[in-house]
C-alpha cells in the first residue's frame, strides 16, 4: 500500500507507518521545513521524533489528538536539527560510541609459573 493510498483510509499512524520519506510524514502532519535541513539530517530527525512518541500514550485517543501531538512531536525533532547538529543530539549509536568513554581493557588471564605442572 502506498502512503497515498493509507491516506485514504487509516489512522495518522497508520499512515506514518507506511510513509516512505521523511519528506511523506511532514506532508502528512501538515508540517513546514527546509529541504536543505531535511536532506542532510532526514534520519536523524525521524529518529529523534521516534524517540519522543515513545513517551506518548494514544490509548483510546481521536485521531485528531493523534495527529495533533505527532505533528507537534515532529516540529520539536525538526526544530532540535535546525538548531544544533546531528553529534549534539547523538540519536545513532555509532555517534553515541564516538564520545563514549574507552571500556577498560580486561586484565590479562595470569597464571603464575609455581602453579604450572
Amino acid at each position: 500500500m502506498t502512503a497515498s493510498a493509507a491516506a485514504a483510509k487509516g489512522s495518522i499512524l497508520d499512515q506514518l507507518k507506511v510513509a516512505s520519506s521523511a519528506e511523506e510524514f511532514f506532508q502528512l502532519l501538515g508540517v513546514g521545513y527546509d529541504e536543505k535541513v531535511v536532506n542532510v539530517v532526514r534520519l536523524h530527525i525521524l529518529r529523534k521524533m521516534a524517540q519522543y512518541l515513545a513517551s506518548e500514550d494514544f490509548e483510546g485517543a481521536s485521531n485528531e489528538l493523534v495527529t495533533e501531538r505527532c505533528k507537534a512531536v515532529l516540529e520539536r525533532a525538526y526544530a532540535d536539527f535546525v538548531k544544533s547538529s546531528p553529534l549534539d543530539h547523538r540519536v545513532f549509536k555509532v555517534l553515541k560510541d564516538a564520545v563514549a568513554p574507552p571500556k577498560p581493557a580486561k586484565p590479562a588471564n595470569f597464571v603464575p609459573f609455581d602453579v604450572l605442572k
